[in-house]
């Protein structure tokens, strides 16, 4: 195994051990983007000349016996809406071409202060106003979207030109590309991590998180992001948010709601009976499964595209009459769209926000988490726009993907995806773990311990030795 196939974990125990030093993990990751960034297009910008230096001050810190945890020494890239001072944020728009940050943004200091190395910046959807990031090529298969908004970062991630990454979530946007790209993502509880410094699509409905190859992984992320020791599952601090835990592979106790409605509808054969499997797997470790009814799943749509609309218009206001040319079609189009709706409707969705945030906190205090799917399809191909299901039902691909992720968006509850499976193509499977605000350790507890039992960890280059991508 190459240094850049380690997972987080992994690479840090190594460092740790001086098996392996920053500036070999740092240049093997930067070949391994030399190698694909071509087919791939991951990044808007690599910053190789200042990762090795960063790489080699995290080498002689660690060399002088001062660590400062496991993300130091470790590559990492940053999706292209989070400042780093000095360093262009463009959003992958026109619009932000000749954007240079004057400061970094909360989440960039604290990884910096943990001594991780940044790569650069990976691509998005335009300014995250999307679900496929149509630069970026699905890391299993190039001719697949990457999904989106966040897909530069699960790519990287994916294909080994990261070892973890950032991203951000207004509708799915983590949890989407890292199902899509057989990676780990995790959208924490809303404003559990700071946004400051963060271009913003849709401020009440926008959260910054980790894009991981492990479920431990993106524990560690978030502890270096929010507090040390409170989110590792296999660490010795006590298991906050949930039962305590005997073993990371018991759980005992656990209540593991599973929706009877909305999460297993049109969604395909393959998606279901993986992970209808590794609801089985959680129940096998001790899980008591509980059917649930999700409340208000019919106004889902309406409410997330009610609250986003608006208020990503409102943040554009100024370029779209100054520039408008300079978004493309797609993005241009819903930001015009912004503009025809009316206070009434904005204030309508944000009362139904608060109706379903009630009825979501009842339902959570039967269960721990809720496991569904987290798309209801894999990796469609390029240029596709709809989907056709079994129903007869016509609908559009961005439609489709977000469709099961913007619930948790609404809510603000922290929501894990996970890979579970591939479909007859080879494409990856993710599920979705759901719980209560504030949550992190609970649907951290019961992915590790999914993913320890069935050792399913993403194995870099999978997917790839048939021919059709990377």
């Amino acid at each position: 195994m190459q240094p850049f196939e380690l997972s987080l974990a992994d690479a840090a125990r190594a460092v740790a051990a001086g098996e392996l030093s920053p500036v070999e993990l740092t240049d093997s990751v930067l070949e391994r983007i030399a190698a694909v960034e071509d087919r791939l297009q991951a990044y808007v910008t690599v910053a190789a000349d200042a990762a090795r230096r960063a790489a080699a001050d995290a080498e002689r810190e660690i060399a002088r016996g001062r660590s400062r945890g496991p993300l130091h020494g470790i590559p990492m890239g940053l999706k292209d809406l989070i400042d780093v001072k000095g360093m262009p944020t463009t959003a992958s728009s026109r619009v932000r071409a000749d954007h240079v940050a004057e400061g970094d943004s909360t989440v960039a200091a604290r990884l910096s202060e943990a001594g991780a190395v940044l790569l650069g910046k990976t691509h998005t959807h335009e300014f995250a106003y999307g679900l496929t990031t149509p630069q970026t090529h699905n890391a299993w298969d190039d001719s697949r979207v990457a999904g989106g908004s966040s897909g530069g970062s699960a790519v990287a991630v994916a294909a080994g030109e990261a070892t973890f990454a950032l991203g951000t979530d207004t509708g799915g946007s983590i949890r989407v590309p890292a199902a899509l790209n057989g990676v780990v993502g995790l959208k924490p509880t809303y404003d559990l991590i700071s946004r400051h410094g963060v271009t913003s699509l849709s401020w009440s409905l926008d959260h910054v998180g980790p894009l991981t190859r492990t479920v431990r992984d993106a524990a560690l992320v978030l502890d270096a992001l929010v507090g040390q020791g409170r989110y590792d599952p296999a660490g010795h601090a006590a298991v906050t948010g949930g039962r305590d835990s005997p073993g990371a592979g018991d759980l005992s106790g656990l209540r593991v709601g599973v929706p009877r409605n909305h999460y297993f509808e049109r969604i395909s054969p393959e998606v279901e009976e993986s992970v209808r499997r590794a609801i089985g797997q959680l129940q096998d470790l001790g899980a008591e499964l509980v059917e649930v009814e999700i409340p208000m799943a019919r106004y889902f749509q309406a409410i997330q595209w009610g609250l986003m609309v608006p208020e990503a218009t409102s943040y554009h206001e100024g370029t779209l009459r100054s520039t408008p040319d300079l978004y493309a079609p797609d993005v241009r189009v819903l930001l015009e769209a912004g503009e025809l709706v009316t206070a009434g409707d904005y204030l309508r969705a944000q009362r139904a926000r608060a109706l379903m945030r009630e009825a979501w906190a009842r339902m959570l205090g039967h269960v721990d988490v809720i496991a569904a799917p987290a798309v209801p399809m894999t990796a469609v191909k390029s240029g596709q726009d709809s989907v056709e299901w079994a129903d007869g039902t016509v609908e559009a691909v961005s439609d489709s993907y977000v469709r099961l992720s913007a619930p948790a968006n609404i809510t603000g509850v922290p929501a894990l995806t996970l890979p579970v499976g591939q479909d007859h193509a080879g494409m990856p499977i993710g599920m979705q773990l759901m719980g209560r605000p504030r949550g992190e350790a609970t649907v951290l507890r019961a992915g590790h311990a999914y993913e320890v039992a069935t050792r399913k960890e993403t194995v870099i280059g999978s997917g790839w030795s048939g021919g059709g991508g990377a």
